[in-house]
Order: structure tokens, then sequence, then C-alpha cells
């Protein structure tokens, strides 16, 4: 849950379209929901300006997907990263729009893609031994709301591969 989302939980309470022992039961499992295996956290945006990423490395696909179903109740996207072929295909049986980057293993269902940065953000990755970390970084940034592009191999040997870049990087505010 976001500042937004409870606001209008709350406009809602007072206008009477919801009513107050629903939203009791919506704020229960707040700030976090206890799965058991995983306490999932549904106000790391109210607190931190961004949502819980999901860290998939050791996690069955099963534990994947129920967390992000959990997730997925309560907000517009989720975000798993190192997460394994297996847990993809898991998440994908379970929503279609889930989306895999095998590169990065990162993995998202991305519904709510308002954009909430401020200007452009490119992610520059010096070779091609840096492109999963740069894929990461793009998936992350954009699901995070902002404008993004990507630049791959600009160079570190020569100054003429990062120049010939120049009016793309200007684009961007970060």
């Amino acid at each position: 849950m976001d500042q937004q989302q409870l606001r209008k939980l709350l406009e809602d309470v007072r206008t009477g379209d919801v009513p107050i022992d629903s939203a009791i039961d919506r704020m229960r499992h707040m700030p976090f929901e206890d799965l058991g295996f995983a306490k999932v956290d549904h106000h790391r945006a109210l607190r931190c300006g961004m949502p819980e990423v999901v860290f998939g490395k050791g996690k069955t696909p099963h534990q994947i997907v129920t967390i992000a179903e959990h997730l997925l109740d309560r907000s517009g996207n989720v975000l798993v990263t190192r997460a394994e072929p297996e847990a993809a295909e898991a998440l994908r049986a379970r929503f279609d729009d889930a989306e895999y980057f095998p590169l990065s293993k990162c993995l998202r269902v991305w519904r709510d893609k308002t954009v909430h940065g401020k200007g452009k953000l490119a992610v520059v990755c010096a070779g091609t031994s840096d492109l999963f970390v740069a894929e990461e970084a793009f998936v992350t940034a954009e699901i995070m709301g902002n404008d993004c592009f990507q630049i791959h191999d600009i160079g570190v040997a020569g100054i003429h591969r990062l120049m010939s870049n120049r009016e793309r990087l200007t684009e961007a505010r970060v």
C-alpha cells in the first residue's frame, strides 16, 4: 500500500463507499502479512517510497508465486530478482502478464505503469559483461515508475564510443 492507496481507502470510508469493518480487514495485515515462510511487507512503499522487491534466490517457485499473489492483492506491480526459469514458468502460469528477463533473472508483473520520476533515466553499461546488471537496473527503475532507456557497450577504452551517444545521454536527467 502506498500513500495514494491509503488516502483513497480513508476517503472511501469517509464517503461511506467502504464500510469500516471492510477497511479494518484490509488494514489488518498492515504493515506486513505473515505467510509462515515469508513476511510480506505491504508498507514498504509508505516507508521508503518504493514497494518491496522479492529476492528470488533460494525460494521455491511456489513461494514466489504465493508472495506475488499477496503483493498483487494490494498493489499493481511485483518485481522478483534472481529468479530461476522454473519460478518464471510458475508465475507466468498464474499471471498471464508476468514477464521474465533471463539475462538478469528478473521477473515482473507490471500493471501500474504510471511514471513517477522527474525525467528520463539512462541505464548505461560499459561492455557486454555488464549487460545482466544493466538489465536488472533497467527493469527495476522502470517498474519503480521511471521513464528509462538503455545504452549498451558504451566502452571504457576510448572516449569516442561515449561521445557517439552524447545526444542520448543529454536527454537523461539521471
